[in-house]
């Protein structure tokens, strides 16, 4: 299904934000493609985007396919291509399964050299649920988190079967749950580490979540484990110890360095945030991103350009702006996503987990879970569509 919003009406009606409220000139309106749905190819539950786009354009949008509406149903990774730019889709192929264990997080990159698309999901064991306490630390045994990695290139029209690269990016102790993203992962462009290929991760026990990234340094050949971002806990009235963070996404800012930008669970309501100065390896002390309003829930951030001689280039993020999954929002940074000045309703009716990615003629995308997380949508618009909400200048005092 293909539509065009009435964005003004609509977000008005909803008592969306005040810059969304500006009209778009004709032609810039966003436009709307179903790619998922609950029941299709017999998933009774389709959940958890990720998109990417390949070298020669082709547009990847993955998801779980869950046998029941729950996190752990023998899931399987399952994508769909758009060699259109994201208009049409075509049929559904199932890139990983394994029986009954479910397969969880989809996260890709691209590598960009050799166009190769990584990867990464988690193996749970099919007895296990993310809440057991019987999940164990360690890299053996039946009650275990395996980390897996597969590769396609061919722009997904085909993949490797799974490796299991557990041992290099998960710690031998104290780690029991283990998430990618979900999302995407980024390739590092500028600084010391150019070239660097990252994967976003949270490790558990559950309510006890630490983020990390796990990089590499050879094209995806071999990976490593970071060190977690401090400051991840706070004491919580009648709970004691939690963590303010768990799924989460990373950007790359202007001078190579990298911004983590997280969901949130303990603390504020908002999204959470450090930087790492080393490529991923340590993080500052991780802070409340006091713009970007959450109701925990996960979200996306995009490196759109770099700079262009007129600042620090443009980061997008995507995520419900409304105390709960709802009033989905783009917003847009000009200073390393510090401050987000620029704001429009995308969708604002329900609206969970999206994925943002920039197609291939410059146009922005966004996949998206909506109708309480039964339908997984794209949306395809103009970067115009965005800047035309940005504030008017003040005129000058007379």
């Amino acid at each position: 299904m293909k539509k065009t919003l009435a964005l003004g009406a609509a977000l008005i009606a909803a008592g969306a934000i005040g810059v969304a409220k500006v009209s778009a000139a004709p032609g810039l309106e966003p436009e709307f493609i179903d790619v998922f749905a609950a029941g299709q190819n017999a998933y009774p539950s389709i959940r958890i985007p990720a998109v990417i786009t390949a070298a020669s354009g082709v547009v990847l949008a993955f998801a779980e396919g869950r046998n029941r509406p729950t996190d752990q149903a023998s899931n399987d990774i399952i994508l769909k291509r758009s060699v259109d730019g994201g208009k049409t889709w075509g049929s559904l192929q199932v890139v990983a399964e394994d029986g009954v264990h479910s397969l969880n997080n989809p996260t890709v990159v691209r590598e960009q050299r050799s166009g190769r698309i990584f990867l990464m999901c988690q193996r749970v064991p099919g007895h296990l649920k993310e809440w057991d306490n019987t999940i164990a630390t360690g890299y053996e045994g039946t009650n275990i988190y395996r980390n897996l990695l597969l590769w396609s290139d061919d722009d997904g029209a085909t993949w490797t079967k799974p490796l299991d690269v557990t041992r290099a990016t998960k710690r031998p102790t104290l780690a029991t749950t283990l998430a990618s993203g979900p999302g995407i992962g980024i390739q590092l462009a500028r600084g010391p580490h150019a070239g660097r290929l990252l994967i976003p991760f949270n490790e558990g026990p559950a309510w006890l979540w630490n983020n990390f990234a796990v990089y590499s340094d050879d094209a995806g050949q071999s990976w490593h484990c970071g060190e977690n971002a401090p400051g991840a806990f706070v004491n919580v009235p009648q709970h004691g110890r939690r963590s303010q963070i768990n799924e989460v996404q990373m950007v790359e800012l202007s001078d190579g360095s990298v911004r983590l930008n997280s969901r949130p669970f303990a603390g504020a309501r908002v999204r959470k945030t450090a930087l790492s100065h080393d490529g991923g390896a340590t993080w500052s002390p991780i802070e409340d991103a006091a713009e970007l309003r959450d109701p925990s829930c996960n979200a996306s951030i995009l490196r759109y350009s770099f700079d262009d001689g007129l600042g620090l280039g443009k980061i997008l993020f995507c995520g419900p702006d409304s105390a709960k999954r709802a009033n989905g929002t783009v917003r847009l940074s000009l200073d390393d996503g510090k401050t987000w000045p620029v704001k429009r309703a995308l969708w604002p009716g329900s609206f969970a987990y999206s994925g943002l990615v920039k197609l291939s003629d410059g146009t922005v995308g966004c996949l998206f879970e909506t109708d309480e997380t039964t339908r997984l949508v794209f949306a395809r618009f103009p970067l115009a569509w965005l800047e035309s909400g940005a504030p008017k200048t003040p005129a000058p005092p007379k």
